[in-house]
């Protein structure tokens, strides 16, 4: 069925090219590592003839696990496409990972699809993580049904994961097929059909055989199919239908079906269905739902769209004749291709040997700057994973590829050069884990800057910075598991790369008014060196800087040699005195001093100057400063004590708490040193069983503990 051709909007071979976007279905499989989205995939794929058979995670050899750091990982990491054709209608399947690093890949998908199957294990049931993402499609009007797989494990209960679904999901979410064992008593060999009352007997192998229901059938699952039709009923648009209903009247298939259909597409109600990838159970049946109860792109509400510079334009329409919008939904960099970036055609056609307008904007947060530029479009693909099928258009609601773009980024508005157009960015969380890289060898440096560029550019989820204060190239990444994979594609890259500890900026100031005495006076032959100063510095108040007065009286410190005075004592608080870290927030008064004829000069008086702010600085005036920010933790509710316990043990002054209605997670808030957060969004993860998340805001400078302080200054000798 994969390779079929029709006249009813489907057009080509090998590759599905879609040519009305009534016949497109983009949905996203969601789920928890595990869960076997990727394994259903690889079956669907086979199922539908698109490949000769399916691959295995364990091995590295599925269509949507090509990325290197995957194989060596074992699961997803990255977004993925796959088509396939069923009944007409192409079905690109978007397999994300399911591991809470890799959320910038789940958001990418959920941006570029139109409903979403959760695929909940029969094993391991329903995470709290999960429920958050269903919250999160719940909250955009997302359609949503759910496959409950790995029907084949020892330890699989499928009654308790669909109780697990609609305790966790709500009333809503119904099975529409019962499964049914095999002559073993154990194996899952058949579904039987709530609201149609057949049976799809996979005992000899796929597709099924379909009978209709033997009588013994029909007494067990009376009570699901009742409840099931009742809540088609309650969707329903015929007002008449529940009176019927209740006064006895036998409701026919062909009047619950299109009601059940409906109700799916709009997102007010959730099917389940039974499904085993190895065995094939079920693949069929969740096929026709993909197509028969899932919307086109034609139903699906599309993003906000604007001019390049904010000027507000008409609604978007998905009509392939209409203005050309796309989106970057994903970006990366193949050895042999180049860059490759996986486009979500929103309006109009995207033809091949088209120049595009390119448009970034609205994510310089996120460490990518606004940018626009034309560029020529020289084929267009239908990806398969890492294949990629040339075609000759992607019309306006399906998902394609374009290659060796100069510019596009992840996120980047893909439009006609002669009416450029910008939409709305997704949201993304910011990376909280920070990692600092160094190259190995200077040759090595070179390598580093073009690699990191280029996967900053396909993840909106990395944020690179030098750190201008301890002047290290720092990665700010999503996770442990988001690092490792970074890491691998560098070395994958051939960048010879070190990791070092995160250091936190940092700075010095003085507790208490102090004087110094700078004499610096050196005879070698020729020209001596002769200065001497004499200052006295005064603390400020927090982010007043630094202030130089001149007091000094009777030319004892020559009026051209005072600014050099000023030029030694800045020098030497960039380089810190303590332990290394800029000194601010201090006044600095040059009262007195003395100089010579000839051997005074602007280099001798400024090493008195650095002289004497070191000699006020023995005085044991020196405090340290760390950076304190505000943290905003979301959590259940029933996280709520054990986080703010734990903030307490890392120094953290709380502000505040609020609870979350039923179902809503509560927020706690803090002021927590800097020093405290480095690998906080890992240590969270672990206390609220994956369910933590939060958001941070520098707030000023404060002096650290002393004895804190102190174990600073015995790592670092003071800067000399």
């Amino acid at each position: 069925m994969a390779q079929k051709s029709s006249e009813k909007g489907l057009a080509g071979a090998g590759a599905p090219v879609v040519t009305e976007p009534g016949r497109v279905r983009n949905v996203v499989l969601v789920g928890h590592s595990g869960s076997g989205k990727t394994t259903l995939v690889e079956a669907l794929l086979a199922a539908t003839g698109t490949i000769p058979r399916a691959g295995g995670v364990a091995d590295g050899t599925t269509v949507t696990d090509h990325d290197p750091a995957a194989i060596r990982q074992q699961r997803s990491v990255a977004l993925a496409c796959a088509p396939l054709l069923h009944d007409d209608v192409k079905i690109n399947l978007l397999d994300t990972p399911g591991f809470a690093d890799f959320v910038g890949e789940l958001r990418a998908g959920l941006r570029a699809a139109d409903a979403a199957l959760f695929v909940v294990s029969a094993v391991d049931g329903v995470d709290d993580s999960t429920v958050a993402l269903w919250e999160e499609c719940a909250a955009v009007g997302m359609p949503r049904a759910v496959a409950i797989t790995r029907l084949d494990h020892p330890r699989a209960d499928y009654e308790e994961a669909l109780q697990d679904c609609q305790e966790a999901f709500g009333d809503n979410v119904l099975p529409v097929f019962q499964p049914m064992l095999g002559d073993d008593g154990q194996s899952v060999a058949g579904l039987l059909g709530l609201v149609t009352l057949r049976v799809l007997d996979y005992s000899a192998g796929y597709p099924p055989v379909a009978r209709e229901a033997e009588r013994e059938h029909l007494n067990p699952i009376a009570d699901d199919r009742n409840t099931l039709i009742e809540g088609i009923i309650a969707e329903s648009e015929d007002e008449t239908l529940m009176d019927r209903y209740v006064g006895g009247e036998l409701i026919s298939t062909d009047a619950l079906i299109p009601d059940l259909e409906k109700a799916v597409a709009r997102g007010n109600f959730y099917p389940v269905i039974p499904v085993c990838a190895h065995t094939a159970v079920g693949l069929d049946a969740l096929l026709d739902l993909l197509v028969s109860g899932f919307p086109s792109p034609l139903e699906h509400d599309l993003p906000v769209v604007t001019g390049v510079d904010g000027s507000p334009r008409s609604p978007l329409v998905c009509d392939p004749a209409g203005p050309l919008v796309a989106e970057v939904v994903r970006t990366t960099i193949d050895r042999h291709v180049g860059r490759v970036s996986l486009v979500r055609v929103f309006s109009g056609t995207l033809r091949p040997d088209q120049t595009l307008h390119v448009s970034g904007h609205g994510m310089a947060e996120r460490g990518h700057p606004d940018h626009d530029a034309d560029e020529r479009v020289a084929h267009v693909y239908s990806p398969l994973g890492a294949q990629l099928r040339e075609v000759p258009q992607a019309i306006a609601g399906d998902i394609c590829a374009i290659t060796k773009s100069g510019s596009a980024e992840t996120g980047d508005t893909l439009s006609g050069k002669d009416d450029p157009l910008l939409m709305a960015p997704w949201s993304m969380p910011e990376p909280l884990l920070p990692i600092a890289v160094v190259a190995k060898t200077r040759s090595d440096e070179d390598a580093l800057a073009k690699n990191l560029a280029r996967l900053v550019a396909g993840d909106p989820t990395l944020r690179l910075e030098r750190n201008p204060e301890t002047h290290q190239l720092v990665l700010w990444t999503m996770g442990e598991s988001h690092a490792d994979v970074v890491l691998d594609r560098l070395r994958a890259g051939g960048v010879e790369l070190d990791t070092e500890p995160v250091k936190v900026a940092l700075r010095e100031t003085f507790g208490a008014t102090a004087k110094g005495h700078g004499r610096h006076v050196k005879q070698s032959g020729g020209h001596g060196q002769y200065a001497v100063c004499d200052i006295e510095i005064e603390p400020l108040p927090r982010g007043e800087g630094f202030v130089f007065v001149d007091k000094v009286v009777g030319g004892a410190v020559p009026h051209n040699y005072i600014p050099s005075v000023e030029k030694g004592v800045r020098a030497q608080l960039e380089k810190g005195i303590a332990a290394g870290y800029p000194v601010v927030d201090l006044k600095v008064t040059l009262y007195d001093g003395k100089a010579h004829s000839v051997d005074s000069s602007d280099a001798a008086f400024q090493t008195a100057g650095a002289l004497a702010l070191r000699a006020a600085a023995e005085q044991g005036a020196i405090t340290l400063l760390e950076p304190v920010d505000e943290i905003e933790v979301r959590v259940p509710e029933a996280f709520v004590g054990a986080v703010m316990s734990d903030l307490s043990g890392r120094r953290g002054r709380p502000m505040g708490s609020e609870s979350g209605g039923t179902g809503e997670a509560s927020t706690v808030r803090a002021e927590v040193p800097a020093t405290e957060l480095v690998r906080y969004v890992v240590e969270l993860r672990a206390l609220t069983s994956g369910t933590g998340t939060f958001t941070r805001r520098y707030v000023r400078h404060e002096p650290m503990p002393p004895h804190l302080a102190e174990a600073v200054r015995k790592e670092h000798a003071p800067a000399r």
